[in-house]
């Protein structure tokens, strides 16, 4: 039972650190925390979900579309919301992706009833690995190898090449970056716009087999909240770790205390950290 437990924890976790991913990049680079994540995540779930509906195109194929669809979202965010207030005072920007995201979800209920749907008839639905007495669903392996895929294709792009460098300067010091003829305005475009896209995947992902309603990513966007403090502001490699470390907490704390306690234990667990290591575990 305690391999289950701890596979079913790896699992949540990459999925928990991909969605933290794309948040700590606009945090990371942008000092900005963007409420809006979450609902990326659900309408990511939502063109996931109608395009199966509505074409058959199965999640995993239509990855692609929503992707982009995500990208593009995450472009104008910037473009039309946050551009306009990202010299303001902090919390104008706070209230403006906060404000963004009571849009988006009001509009996902008002389009879409805030009734749940499900995709029951994926490729992955109803497929799974058993050895013994351990169950690995398809859906939920999809999903956190595609996470973990992904989260090391953002790190390898921020790392080794030449955009991501400019990603990097312009997080340590924008005004510096500026006078080194970096495009500041165009990789905070681009930051949001990965962002975007990153939860985009994760959402696509999730779409196979967890519910799709308006809410459907409040809980994942506070939780990659959590992550990303935990793991350090703008720190991919944290966002990884840090899912892992919150996946884990909650399966096996879930398990010996009861499903009530996981979420206690999650913020228990950040609590003691900060205390410690104020800029998270993997912060500078």
């Amino acid at each position: 039972m305690i391999i289950q437990i701890i596979i079913s924890g790896i699992i949540m976790g990459l999925i928990y650190g991909l969605v933290a991913t794309g948040l700590t990049l606009t945090w990371g680079v942008l000092d900005i925390i963007n409420f809006t994540h979450g609902e990326y995540l659900m309408i990511s779930m939502y063109v996931s979900f109608w395009l199966y509906s509505l074409m058959n195109i199965d999640p995993l194929l239509s990855l692609p579309i929503v992707i982009i669809v995500m990208f593009i979202i995450g472009y104008l965010t910037y473009s039309i919301v946050v551009k306009n207030v990202i010299n303001a005072p902090a919390l104008s920007a706070l209230l403006a992706t906060f404000g963004l995201s009571l849009v988006f979800r009001n509009m996902a209920q008002f389009l879409w009833t805030p009734n749940a749907r499900f995709i029951t008839n994926s490729v992955l639905s109803g497929k799974k690995i058993s050895i013994g007495s351990i169950i690995i669903g398809y859906p939920q392996l999809a999903a956190a190898i595609g996470s973990l895929v992904v989260i090391y294709a953002i790190y390898y792009f921020i790392e080794k090449t030449k955009v991501g460098k400019s990603i990097q300067a312009t997080a340590l010091d924008k005004n510096t970056a500026k006078l080194m003829g970096i495009n500041t305005e165009r990789v905070f475009g681009l930051t949001f716009a990965i962002s975007g896209a990153a939860a985009g995947i994760a959402g696509g992902l999730l779409s196979t087999f967890y519910p799709v309603y308006p809410e459907s990513g409040i809980l994942y966007a506070l939780i990659g909240f959590v992550i990303v403090a935990l793991g350090g502001f703008g720190n991919i490699k944290g966002a990884l770790y840090g899912g892992l470390i919150i996946g884990l907490s909650e399966a096996i704390g879930g398990y010996y205390l009861g499903t009530q306690f996981k979420y206690a234990i999650i913020f228990l667990i950040y609590l003691i950290v900060i205390q410690i290591k104020p800029k998270g575990l993997f912060g500078w």
